[in-house]
């Protein structure tokens, strides 16, 4: 018995001192191993630690604000909770959205776009997952962070449009930048990123996009940051802002005066040139395209037809109709095929050839003078006009008076405008130009085409006398322009000519208007009715006699244009009424209004309001 216990105890003997051996040696390597891990690759170490707990983020700059001519933001920066997913912190991506579409909505639309984006982008770079967040989803989302690995909720700036759809059209929007848009500019793939895609955003990028900087922060072993290190970092350069030349408060008055029409104003400063409203209607919330307008809102945008999504004010072209006799008017006394004194007779039509060419008043006018015939808008007496003046010099002065031509203030898609004449037409259609063409012309139909802006210039430059050019920001130089006519005198008297359309009876805009309704200030205008469809004989015959009975896409365009005050003119406006019929009745108006409120914000020329006391309206 003795001898089976020694004999055990000598093989517990070995085996544990095989064990201690066994430990000692591991014991002596893990020692090892510390020792060259602490003492003699301390600073490999070192570097790697900063490496994995240290992180540099690209901080994008503020973006600067658009602001009107007194200063008030009308494009602004606010703050945003947002949430983005890194994926390779995230893992699977559809797990991902799985795990965060039970605290926050996700639709399937957004979905599909998260994951395009995903599989597109590399692995480290962050993917939006929702913008404009409220508290409550980013509150929510922040409690569940250590069950969602790569999902990091934010704190950022979003583009925000205060006046909404008033200023859509000229200031645009923004929108992140695409893949071609980007290229290798990191700032352009930063999440929280937006471009100028449109209006002046897009036009004035590069001073309003600042320059990226750089963060140092701290992160845990999720990727979330737990600490900033701002005396580390270099702090993005926030970009400049914008001032227009634009009046807010007349421009959202211009906007809401024309709600519910499909239509466009222009007003403008008649000495500087200075834009002070440029309203299109209906207009779009440009907020809408910030976060990523849906596919559905966008539909109902673009097949809308009173197509909201169209600058009409600049893109829009119409013919100018009997706005435009008042520059006939002018080159006429320049040209000395008329005075003040001779008549011209009207009956209600003249023949030309084998063609009729018709007044708008059937029984005609009479007989008129220059003066008469703008007051009264006679077609007649202009048909005289274009054959003694001819289609060359009604071309020249059209474009003196800045048709033809787009006006350059900084806006992409300007419309230039037609202005026909013998060459225009072989260029377009290899025809010659036909006499018939110089009397429709004469009156701003046919060929003649002119955007709402443009017709507020030619307004501004018959008021001033000047070559006056348009500019929409403060920091653009004012051009008031070259002399544009030889005698003042003619001037004068179409001036006061366009004052008897509003002050006088038998002035086509006499009973629509009535005047200004400031007292001590008169106003001057042209009414205009841009024919879109000629009610035949046929259907005449069958019932219909007027164009309120007609389809609205097929009645005349309405347009007016309008200055004051009539003596010392100030302000010049323009308006446009799609379809909304004869022009003292659709475009007169609302201009009237417009020019209104100038006047009355302008101390030296506003005073106590006067009601039309003419009484009725015509027929």
């Amino acid at each position: 018995m003795k001898s089976d216990r020694q004999e055990q105890q000598l093989k517990f003997t070995r085996r544990a001192l095989m064990m201690g051996a066994g430990g000692a040696a591991v014991f002596t390597a893990l020692g090892a191993r510390l020792y060259q891990m602490q003492v003699v690759e301390t600073e490999r170490y070192r570097v790697l630690s900063e490496d994995n707990q240290f992180n540099f983020l690209l901080t994008p700059p503020s973006r600067g604000r658009i602001l009107d001519r007194f200063g008030v933001p009308v494009a602004d920066n606010r703050d945003s909770y947002r949430v983005v997913m890194i994926p390779e912190q995230a893992g699977d991506a559809e797990e991902a959205l799985d795990r965060l579409g039970r605290i926050i909505e996700i639709t399937p639309e957004q979905r599909d776009r998260i994951l395009r984006n995903v599989q597109r982008a590399p692995r480290f770079r962050p993917v939006t997952i929702r913008d404009d967040l409220d508290w409550g989803s980013f509150a929510a989302i922040n409690l569940q962070t250590p069950d969602l690995p790569g999902i990091i909720p934010e704190v950022a700036e979003i583009r925000d449009y205060p006046s909404g759809t008033a200023f859509a059209h000229i200031l645009g929007y923004v929108q992140p930048a695409s893949e071609i848009d980007a290229g290798n500019d990191q700032l352009l793939r930063h999440p929280g990123f937006r471009i100028g895609r449109t209006g002046a955003e897009a036009a004035r990028e590069d001073t309003l996009r600042g320059s990226a900087g750089s963060l140092k922060v701290e992160v845990n072993a999720f990727g979330r940051v737990i600490r900033e290190l701002p005396e580390q970092s270099n702090p993005a350069v926030p970009g400049e802002d914008v001032r227009l030349t634009i009046d807010a408060d007349v421009q959202r008055f211009a906007y809401e005066r024309l709600d519910g029409e499909s239509a466009a104003a222009v007003a403008i400063d008649v000495e500087s040139g200075d834009l002070l409203a440029l309203a299109s209607t209906p207009g779009f919330d440009p907020n809408l395209f910030v976060t990523g307008i849906s596919q559905t809102q966008f539909n109902a945008l673009n097949q809308n037809e009173f197509r909201p999504l169209f600058n009409k004010a600049l893109q829009g072209t119409y013919p100018p109709a009997s706005t435009f006799k008042a520059v006939v008017a002018l080159a006429a006394l320049e040209a000395g095929v008329i005075n003040t004194t001779e008549r011209i007779t009207c009956t209600g039509s003249i023949e030309l050839g084998n063609r009729t060419f018709n007044c708008w008043r059937r029984r005609g006018h009479g007989r008129v003078n220059l003066r008469d015939a703008v007051k009264s808008s006679c077609d007649v007496f202009f048909y005289e006009m274009a054959q003694r003046l001819g289609i060359d010099r009604i071309a020249s002065a059209a474009r003196q008076f800045g048709l033809g031509s787009a006006p350059e203030i900084g806006l992409a898609g300007v419309s230039r405008g037609i202005v026909p004449d013998e060459q225009w037409k072989l260029s377009r259609y290899g025809q010659r130009w036909s006499q018939g063409e110089t009397l429709i012309t004469a009156i701003g139909q046919g060929f003649m085409l002119a955007s709402p802006l443009q017709m507020a210039v030619m307004t501004a430059r018959l008021a001033s006398g000047r070559s006056v050019s348009p500019r929409l920001y403060l920091d653009q130089p004012a051009d008031q322009g070259q002399e544009l006519v030889h005698d003042p005198a003619h001037l004068d008297i179409v001036r006061d000519a366009l004052r008897a359309v509003v002050h006088e009876p038998g002035g086509t805009s006499y009973y629509s208007l009535g005047g200004l309704g400031v007292e001590g200030v008169e106003m001057a205008g042209k009414t205009g009715s841009s024919q879109v469809f000629s009610i035949s004989a046929a259907e005449r015959e069958a019932g219909v006699r007027s164009q309120s009975e007609l389809p609205w896409r097929l009645r005349d365009h309405g347009m007016f244009i309008c200055y004051a005050p009539a003596d010392r003119p100030r302000y010049a406006v323009a308006t446009v009424v799609e379809h909304g019929g004869g022009g003292s009745r659709a475009a007169a108006p609302p201009a009237r209004d417009i020019l209104r409120l100038l006047i009355e914000r302008d101390p030296s020329a506003a005073g106590p309001f006067v009601q039309n006391t003419h009484g009725r309206q015509p027929t």
